[in-house]
């Protein structure tokens, strides 16, 4: 197993397959999963030619389960870590979901300045800010994500059951193709990780202000969402995502749930890949 130790000391797990000379693509994934939830993407690409590499966010699956840093800062400089262990260049960056937010970051503040990254991908992502606020008006109430906190709390695994088996698939809606693996492989790769990181990482995913990392990134940036996302409403996440970016291309998918790189992988990987390619 592979690690990157970072300078506080933890160690951040990651997958890295294919010619080192090759294009490297880096995977960062949503809450509260692993790196395990990019494999259907790892494998196209790596089949395309590409070097693809995903990790463990702290707190997550095989990486250290630490008791502190699970903000958005951390997630970002965890990233570094690992980047610069393996000095990757001309990389580009793909999140979902928190991973998008955990992109943004990144790239704002340490893969842009180092000229380490050549472009990024947005899917269903939730910067720039998800919770309701005076100057967010039109955002998602506390009292969501205080929901969340309370499930996790009291019964984590059946969470994280009711959460893969409804909303983040959409597989609580009417005529949807259920794929009952899909639903035990989300939950497999949440109880890998940390009660406590999982627990801390709702207030980072959902409280972080990201205006200005999506101000400041420069590169080439494809956001992607669905209009039938019920976990990060799209009008406030992909639309403002894409208002606010300086080089941005945005796809909206008519029907596409939250988690729709898995479910619609294969409309989704020949989009990236026409992206990448451009």
């Amino acid at each position: 197993m592979a690690f990157a130790t970072t300078k506080d000391g933890v160690k951040i797990y990651f997958k890295d397959w294919g010619d080192k000379n090759a294009q490297p693509i880096v995977f960062h994934h949503g809450w509260p999963l692993t790196a395990d939830d990019w494999d259907n993407q790892m494998l196209f690409f790596l089949a395309q030619g590409y070097r693809v590499i995903a990790t463990d966010r702290r707190g997550h699956g095989r990486s250290d389960q630490v008791s502190e840093g699970h903000d958005m800062d951390h997630y970002a400089a965890d990233v570094n870590a690992v980047v610069e262990m393996l000095d990757l260049k001309n990389a580009i960056h793909i999140g979902h979901s928190t991973g998008g937010g955990q992109v943004a970051r990144y790239v704002a503040k340490y893969g842009q300045p180092q000229g380490r990254v050549a472009k990024a991908v947005l899917i269903s992502s939730v910067p720039p800010l998800m919770i309701k606020t005076k100057n967010n008006p039109e955002g998602t109430p506390v009292e969501v994500f205080d929901g969340f906190r309370s499930a996790l709390a009291a019964n984590r695994a059946q969470f994280y059951i009711d959460v893969a088996s409804g909303p983040f698939y959409g597989f609580n809606r009417k005529d949807a193709v259920i794929s009952q693996g899909t639903i035990q492989n989300w939950w497999r790769q949440g109880m890998m990780g940390s009660a406590k990181a999982h627990y801390e990482g709702i207030k980072a995913f959902s409280e972080t202000d990201q205006t200005e990392d999506l101000k400041a990134i420069q590169i080439p940036v494809l956001v992607m969402q669905g209009d039938d996302d019920q976990v990060v409403p799209y009008k406030d996440a992909a639309v403002m995502q894409d208002k606010l970016l300086k080089n941005s291309t945005m796809i909206i998918y008519p029907g596409y749930p939250h988690g729709m790189h898995t479910v619609h992988a294969d409309v989704i990987n020949k989009d990236i890949l026409q992206f990448i390619r451009k």
